[in-house]
């Protein structure tokens, strides 16, 4: 039997996934290549190596709901359940390996981690999500918590209509906790105010979080439920998987497993144009350090951003309308900043131990409005192994959202690392003479956005269907703000599809957009 070329554009979580699933047990069905235009693996969630020290781009928990992919996980890295550091080896038996971990030895592992994050606003800290205890009220005050109160018990009897990312919040949290912790954010994140940004957001990355579903949490709690996550909403869970190295090491093996079972992987592959013959594709035309690279196919998963996928068609007359929408489709670009410093200046005030007795955050949200500054993350909370001395130092990673080509994102190295830093020392968590090292780093469309013509994002899904012998998944291929298990789900979805020979591609987008899976169980 003549095997099947199948050829998947991008070597991140969603088309490694694809490649594995597809040849895992079909083989000497498909021939698989996986193209991708950088020198990394991992797309978003690679490690990046500076120094001695891994940053990890976002920040990535492994956690999830679907037992497919947890198992999954599971299966690449044995689970090893160090979840603090306060023994006397400290998780570090012998020093890193030369060039990173063998993906052969007792380095390939996952952590079994806290999840603590915070958020930081009048400098002092509040629980995410916000909790109703003590500590978050005397933070707030008496004034605040009253209106906050108040204003909540009118979103319960009048909700509006969720035309919004404002509304969706409001019906929630009430006005005042909105305005408090998600309005400034929110627009430091997207560079658009909530009342521009479709409640679509909302749904698939706060799902069924709510005054209510805390209080709910808060029981579960209280009546010795603690640290149970098999039926709790994805924020409030309390512990995580994590590689030892960090995500990127979890996706450098994979990449290695799905090439051993057979899959072709060329690094610096930048597809160009997507060509057509009688309205399906035919072949791709890649940029290869300067040169061109027609590689043909039958079968073609992309992981590419529409509006790049769509303006590459050549061969096919694309109506105006679907141009106009993929081209108008918005992202948000990423910059973080890595500063490794000799201490912070914040007290762990917490019953949680950490090496070196920091804080046990592993990213804090900074709400503080006259930052631009959007997360801090801890790396040595993530994993000591993140850090070169982690009873020593502490590395972290400072997150921004900014737009291609604005004056952020135009900033030399230097500029941005002073800028990041001099914020840092504004919310007094620094001094500028506790930076020893840094390094930038800059993402390009790291965030899809739900504005624009997102609105209209279901025509372009419907002419893409089309398109028999194309499968779009993962963030960027659907444009959709997914987390990595989900991303994962939509190649697990897609690879399902083409082995049982099933031409709908609805089980494939909506991945993430059933409704059971956003509300609270009560509602």
């Amino acid at each position: 039997m003549e095997k099947k070329d199948v050829i998947i554009i991008g070597a991140g979580p969603a088309g490694l996934t694809m490649a594995y699933e597809l040849l895992k047990d079909k083989k000497e069905e498909y021939k698989v290549t996986i193209l991708e235009e950088s020198q990394d693996i991992g797309g978003i969630s690679k490690t990046v190596k500076y120094n001695d020290n891994r940053m990890d781009i976002g920040g990535h928990r492994f956690f999830s709901k679907d037992e497919r992919v947890m198992n999954f996980w599971k299966e690449l890295m044995p689970i090893q359940g160090i979840n603090s550091f306060d023994d006397e080896k400290l998780g570090r038996e012998k020093p890193l390996v030369e060039g990173g971990p063998n993906p052969n030895t007792e380095d390939n592992v996952m952590l079994v981690r806290h999840r603590v994050s915070r958020i930081y606003y009048l400098k002092k800290f509040f629980d995410y999500p916000i909790t109703m205890k003590m500590e978050t009220l005397k933070n707030m005050g008496f004034i605040r918590t009253i209106k906050a109160g108040f204003s909540y018990l009118k979103s319960i009897f009048f909700k509006k209509e969720e035309t919004s990312l404002e509304n969706f919040y409001i019906n929630r949290f009430g006005k005042v906790l909105y305005s408090m912790f998600f309005e400034k954010y929110t627009e430091k994140l997207w560079g658009r105010h909530p009342s521009e940004i479709s409640a679509d957001w909302g749904a698939q990355r706060v799902k069924g979080i709510s005054i209510t579903a805390i209080i709910k949490d808060m029981f579960k709690k209280a009546f010795g439920k603690k640290g149970d996550n098999s039926n709790v909403e994805t924020s409030l869970i309390e512990q995580f998987w994590y590689p030892k190295y960090g995500p990127g090491q979890l996706w450098e093996t994979l990449a290695q497993k799905s090439q051993d079972e057979g899959a072709i992987l060329k690094k610096g592959y930048k597809v160009e144009k997507i060509n057509f013959k009688e309205g399906k594709i035919v072949s791709l035309e890649c940029d290869v350090n300067g040169t061109k690279e027609i590689l043909t196919g039958d079968l073609f998963v992309s992981t590419m951003p529409l509006n790049d996928l769509v303006a590459g068609f050549t061969g096919i007359d694309v109506p105006n309308e679907i141009k106009d929408i993929a081209k108008g489709l918005p992202f948000r670009d990423f910059i973080t900043v890595g500063l490794l410093v000799d201490k912070l200046n914040l007290e762990n005030k917490t019953d949680i131990k950490t090496l070196g007795n920091i804080v046990p955050d592993c990213w804090i949200y900074v709400q503080e409005p006259e930052v631009k500054m959007c997360r801090i993350q801890i790396f040595n909370n993530w994993s000591p192994y993140l850090v070169k001395n982690p009873e020593d130092k502490v590395w972290i990673g400072l997150e921004y959202t900014c737009q291609e080509g604005d004056k952020y994102w135009n900033m030399s190295d230097e500029e941005f690392i002073n800028f990041a830093i001099d914020e840092l020392v504004s919310m007094n968590i620094i001094t500028k003479e506790q930076v020893e090292d840094s390094h930038r780093e800059k993402i390009k469309k790291a965030y899809p956005a739900y504005f624009d013509t997102y609105k209209d994002i279901d025509k372009l899904i419907n002419y893409l269907n089309t398109i028999d012998n194309l499968y779009c998944i993962g963030r960027n291929g659907q444009h959709r703000y997914n987390n990595m298990d989900h991303s994962m789900v939509t190649a697990i979805e897609a690879a399902k599809n083409i082995k049982e020979g099933v031409s709908l591609r609805d089980n494939i987008w909506n991945v993430n957009t059933d409704k059971e899976y956003h509300e609270e169980k009560a509602n």
